[in-house]
């Protein structure tokens, strides 16, 4: 995806109504408009239409429970990727749940999992809709922000007519365009997918046992809070010791990992559909060849650890990457860092490579400031004095954004 193809992502609901049959074209008409449609669908909601119509039509199969195996927690999937949900129709019932902080199936955590704005469009008979409760409720989700459209007057199921009926599916889905509009990322990285790993690694020697190294994660963070800030969606990719203090306005899913090889795995996963990806983390370079099934005890004596070592992570990283992708690395020294950094960028193959030396004082491990040279590929550097390590990030997205520019404008010769 370039950057002039963002495809904001909506969560569709469709909740047990007659009018759930109408959602089928509220789904077509996000689709035609560009959108990411995920549909999600409750157990009775079935009873009135097939899943199968919309995976047929919308951007990913449709889901309707939330213990399916497809993944472990689809509900924090779908409620941190949302640019927007989308509930047509949304039953007394489900406003009900809502409105309390129920969640009891797949649409209802979602809700409760996402940060994303929530337009509702209530549909139900003329006597349900004018219930007391019915207002109480909505009076509280208006209060928290959620978004209402309609419903509107017309011909009912059953033959009478009168307000409930669903908003015709146009005005649904403009409502929804005007709402994504209003809150579509903006910046220099807006519509960029930018993939951010930070943190140490954890080597486990036994069960209660592991290597590491002093790696705070603070830097990385910054980089994946100013990338949100300026834009970008993020996907960051952090050791699982590193509190996740990332509360930047875009959006951020967070993706824990232990080990090296874990993390390996969820970046050269998460890169493949990235324009910039930035290898922030300090990954164990070595961990032990044979872990111990059971704690190694004081009186056994000596115990001996044989190290091996771990995959390069940025190495794999350029050597999968897609056309254009821009690439970042990290480079912590602790002696002669600018010779060192300049072989290790060209030893890697990555664009960017920003070099620290970790025995200076304040610089790198376990501090809030940070001082660094910004190596490029094509032979520019530019050198940061001691500052705050989203200073520090903002330089090294300033030079990405020079890489992403120079792709683009490779790509339109």
């Amino acid at each position: 995806m370039t950057q002039s193809e963002y495809k904001p992502f909506v969560v569709l609901g469709v909740t047990g109504g007659i009018a759930a049959y109408k959602a089928v074209e509220i789904c077509r008409q996000l689709v035609d408009a560009g959108c990411h449609v995920a549909p999600v669908l409750t157990k009775d909601a079935t009873r009135f239409i097939a899943p199968l119509t919309f995976t047929a039509l919308a951007s990913e199969p449709a889901q309707t429970e939330i213990y399916d195996g497809l993944s472990a927690i689809p509900h924090t999937r779908l409620g941190q990727a949302a640019d927007l949900i989308v509930i047509a129709p949304a039953t007394a019932h489900l406003l009900a749940r809502y409105a309390h902080g129920l969640a009891d199936d797949l649409l209802t955590t979602t809700l409760l999992a996402t940060r994303a704005p929530v337009l509702v469009a209530p549909a139900m008979h003329t006597e349900m809709w004018e219930h007391p409760s019915v207002g109480e409720n909505l009076s509280i989700l208006t209060s928290r922000g959620v978004h209402v459209v309609g419903p509107g007057v017309g011909h009912l199921a059953g033959g009478d007519e009168g307000a409930g009926r669903l908003e015709d599916s146009d005005v649904i889905v403009g409502r929804a365009l005007e709402i994504l509009g209003a809150s579509r990322p903006t910046g220099d990285f807006a519509g960029t997918h930018v993939v951010v790993s930070a943190g140490g690694t954890r080597e486990a020697i036994d069960p209660v046992r592991y290597l590491t190294n002093r790696s705070s994660g603070k830097q990385g963070h910054a980089l994946a809070e100013a990338a949100a800030n300026r834009g970008a969606r993020v996907t960051l990719v952090t050791s699982s010791q590193v509190p996740a203090h990332t509360h930047g306005p875009g959006r951020i899913d967070v993706i824990r990992v232990e080990s090296a090889a874990e993390m390996g795995e969820a970046m050269l996963r998460e890169a493949k559909e990235a324009e910039v990806v930035v290898m922030a983390a300090a990954v164990a370079d070595f961990r032990p060849s044979v872990i111990l099934d059971s704690k190694f005890k004081r009186e056994q004596g000596a115990l001996e650890i044989v190290l091996e070592p771990t995959d390069d992570i940025l190495a794999g990283l350029v050597q999968a990457r897609s056309t254009d992708q821009v690439i970042v690395g990290f480079a912590a020294e602790t002696e002669n860092a600018l010779e060192n950094g300049a072989a290790k960028l060209k030893r890697k193959g990555c664009d960017v490579l920003v070099v620290n030396d970790v025995s200076a004082e304040g610089v790198g491990f376990d501090h809030d400031t940070n001082a660094v040279s910004i190596l490029e590929a094509d032979g520019m550097s530019t050198s940061v004095a001691l500052s705050s390590k989203r200073t520090v990030a903002e330089a090294v997205l300033d030079r990405v954004v020079r890489h992403l520019n120079s792709n683009q404008g490779a790509g339109h010769e």
